[in-house]
Formats: structure tokens, C-alpha cells, sequence
């Protein structure tokens, strides 16, 4: 792992296209800019944990379970 100190306003380059900025530093948080083509995903690392997961959670579904669920939310009132 790479560790650089930035101060705010200044900026880190990935490759030749991806831009990483230090917009704001407070006592407990950093903002970060971050200026990359439309073509690169960009996202939190807690979002895409949620999402593996998520479909984790759902690979584990079997055929009973998922028609006990689907029963239970086509019961009437």
C-alpha cells in the first residue's frame, strides 16, 4: 500500500486518467474528489461489500425457502 500525505487542494494522479483530489479535512473526516472516466466504476468499498453480501445471501436461497416467502407474501390481508 502506497501512503502519500496530501494537503487540501492538492491531488493524487492514477495512471493518466484517474484524478483524486483532497477537497476538504476535518478533525474526523477527508472529501475527496474524485474526476475518472465514465467507463470506471467508482464506489465506496462498504456499498460493494453490501452488494457481494447481498448476492451471497441470495445464492443461498433454496427452492423451499423461496416458495415459503413467496406464500407468505401472497396471503391475503
Amino acid at each position: 500500500m502506497l501512503v502519500i500525505r496530501r494537503r487540501a487542494g492538492e491531488a493524487v494522479l492514477i495512471g493518466s486518467d484517474i484524478e483524486i483530489q483532497v477537497i476538504e479535512i476535518s478533525p474526523s473526516r477527508v472529501k475527496l474528489g474524485i474526476l475518472a472516466p465514465p467507463a470506471v466504476l467508482v464506489l465506496r468499498k462498504e456499498i460493494q461489500l453490501a452488494r457481494q453480501q447481498n448476492l451471497a445471501a441470495a445464492r443461498a436461497l433454496t427452492e423451499h425457502t423461496l416458495d415459503a416467502l413467496l406464500s407468505f407474501l401472497n396471503r391475503p390481508g
